[in-house]
């Protein structure tokens, strides 16, 4: 064994769309940022906290186009990777630092065609779904008169 482990598992929200940029070559690369919560109570105040932490995702080649596809803003995904540093000058020449979450795994688990941003969407959706007759639910109910059960 090595002695070392770089691995991260994160559950959140994903802060915007996936930023898909194309390479030469036909590789990919996808980023997004994902919103972790913390929540506990203060016991001073007796008042809830929540904290949320940031994290930049990347994602590369089919894996960032399947995100791109299916991942909204809002969604909720558990994201498996390895954090990397990377440097960076800005535009007065400074070295900056970024550190990213290099994806290898990932799992949706918002419900399919469920985002938190498109909640009008969501309901305009529901309005539009054939409501099932009153007859064919009064069909379905099962008596109680005659029932010897004892719960």
């Amino acid at each position: 064994m090595s002695g070392t482990l770089n691995k991260v598992m994160l559950i959140g929200h994903t802060g915007d769309d996936v930023k898909m940029h194309y390479f030469e070559g036909g590789n990919s690369l996808g980023r997004f940022p994902l919103a972790t919560n913390e929540t506990y109570t203060n016991k001073q105040t007796n008042e809830r906290v929540t904290n949320t932490e940031w994290h930049n995702i990347v994602v590369r080649n089919k894996a960032a186009e399947i995100c791109e596809k299916y991942l909204k803003k809002g969604d909720m995904v558990y994201i498996e990777g390895r954090l990397k540093t990377r440097k960076w000058q800005d535009d007065k020449g400074m070295d900056r630092y970024s550190t990213e979450v290099h994806c290898t795994d990932f799992t949706f688990l918002s419900p399919k065609g469920d985002s938190n941003s498109s909640a009008n969407s969501n309901t305009a959706q529901s309005a539009q779904k054939p409501q099932p007759s009153t007859e064919s639910q009064n069909n379905n109910q099962v008596s109680d008169e005659g029932d010897d059960l004892p719960f």
